[in-house]
Order: C-alpha cells, then sequence, then structure tokens
C-alpha cells in the first residue's frame, strides 16, 4: 500500500475565529492548507473566503492552495450527479481530476504537513471524510481530523463512529467481531449512506443529467 511521511489532516473552519483557526493549525504543526471548498467563500464566516484566508494564512508562513475544482463536492460535471441532483461520490472518484488531485495531495504529504479544509465542524457531515479522506485511505493513507476541540481522531476512529451511529456492528457480537474484509464492506456502506445524507443537491443538474443520459 502507499504510505507517506505524513498524515493527511483533515479539518472544519465552521466558525472559528482566525486566530483559533490557526491555533489548531499549528498545534499540529501544519505546513499546508488545502482548501477543498467548491467555491472558497463562506456566507457567515467572511474571515475564511479566499483572499481574506490566504493572506492570513501566509502571515504565519502557512502555505495556502486552492484544489476545490479537483476535490470539491460540488463538481461541475453533471455526470457525477443522479437523477435527483445528488452528487454522487463515487462518480467523483473516477474522475481524471479527482484522482490527479488525490496523487498530488499524496506527494505533498510526503514533504509536508497537509490539512484539508472544508467548512463543516463534524467529519461525518463533510465531503472532506466520506469522499477524499475515505479515497485517501483505500491508497493506504493515513488521514487525522483536527475535531473543533483540537482533539486528533484517526480515520478509522470516525468510521467506528459511524458504525456506531447506524448501529452496523449490533449483530456482530463482541465474541465475533467481523472481519477486516467484512469491516471494509460496512465502512463502504455506511460512507455511502451517510453520502445520500449530506452530499450535495443542486436542482439545477436534475434536467442536465437527464439530457447527459440521452446523450449516451
Amino acid at each position: 500500500m502507499s504510505k507517506t511521511q505524513y498524515p493527511v489532516f483533515t479539518i472544519g473552519h465552521s466558525n472559528h475565529s482566525p486566530e483559533y483557526f490557526i491555533k489548531l493549525l499549528r498545534a499540529h504543526e501544519v505546513n499546508e492548507v488545502v482548501d477543498i471548498r467548491s467555491a472558497p467563500y463562506s456566507g457567515y464566516a467572511s474571515h475564511f473566503n479566499h483572499d481574506f484566508l490566504k493572506n492570513a494564512l501566509e502571515k504565519e508562513r502557512i502555505d495556502y492552495l486552492f484544489m476545490g475544482d479537483e476535490l470539491g463536492g460540488r463538481p461541475a460535471d453533471p455526470s457525477c450527479y443522479d437523477g435527483d441532483g445528488r452528487v454522487m461520490y463515487d462518480r467523483v472518484a473516477e474522475t481524471n481530476g479527482f484522482k490527479e488531485g488525490l496523487n498530488q495531495v499524496i506527494r505533498g504529504a510526503d514533504e509536508r504537513r497537509i490539512a484539508l479544509m472544508c467548512s463543516e465542524k463534524e467529519p461525518l457531515e463533510c465531503h472532506r471524510t466520506l469522499l477524499v479522506a475515505y479515497n485517501l485511505t483505500q491508497w493506504g493513507i493515513a488521514v487525522q481530523n483536527i475535531l473543533a476541540d483540537g482533539e486528533l481522531e484517526s480515520y478509522d476512529e470516525a468510521m467506528n463512529r459511524l458504525l456506531k451511529l447506524y448501529k452496523m456492528l449490533s449483530l456482530q457480537g463482541d465474541m465475533f467481531p467481523p472481519s477486516r474484509d467484512g469491516l471494509n464492506k460496512l465502512i463502504a456502506k455506511a460512507v455511502d449512506r451517510r453520502a445520500k445524507q449530506f452530499a450535495f443537491v443542486d436542482d439545477r443538474m436534475k434536467s442536465r443529467h437527464g439530457d447527459w443520459e440521452d446523450a449516451l
């Protein structure tokens, strides 16, 4: 499996102040913030708008890179949406742009401590976990979530929370835990279920998706 010198971190800017956000990054020695919002702006926290954030980070000698086009949760490609206008993460993961973006992050994590940034406070409600981190771990890359209180949560810990949330291990019993393969299948099922709850829905894509299917 592919490995990197450093884990890939994720963080949600939530409604943090600029000072607290930078404090979180400093606590985990993050060298670069990779912004994976499709639109690098915030409707409720303007200090996380692209230019302000980039300048604030650079003053702290933390690099900023926008990769919302490659790794964002609201792709422009209509083939990545279902008939209800909902983003299908499995389709996004198969696009060349997403694969290239993931490779860039993996290469970067061999040189520096990268934090993938989106807006949501809760990792399990964000595409940074359900799409990007999920696919990074498929390549054997370690992922750590920087939580709002500053604590770290590994991807496995996040998935354990998700499985407990959906009670997907309740039938296994403590004496007969699932195999690693069985656990991976449960995680894939839970991630897919969660994505259907929280993936972006664009009503404009309903007709565009139909037009795209007709062209096939």
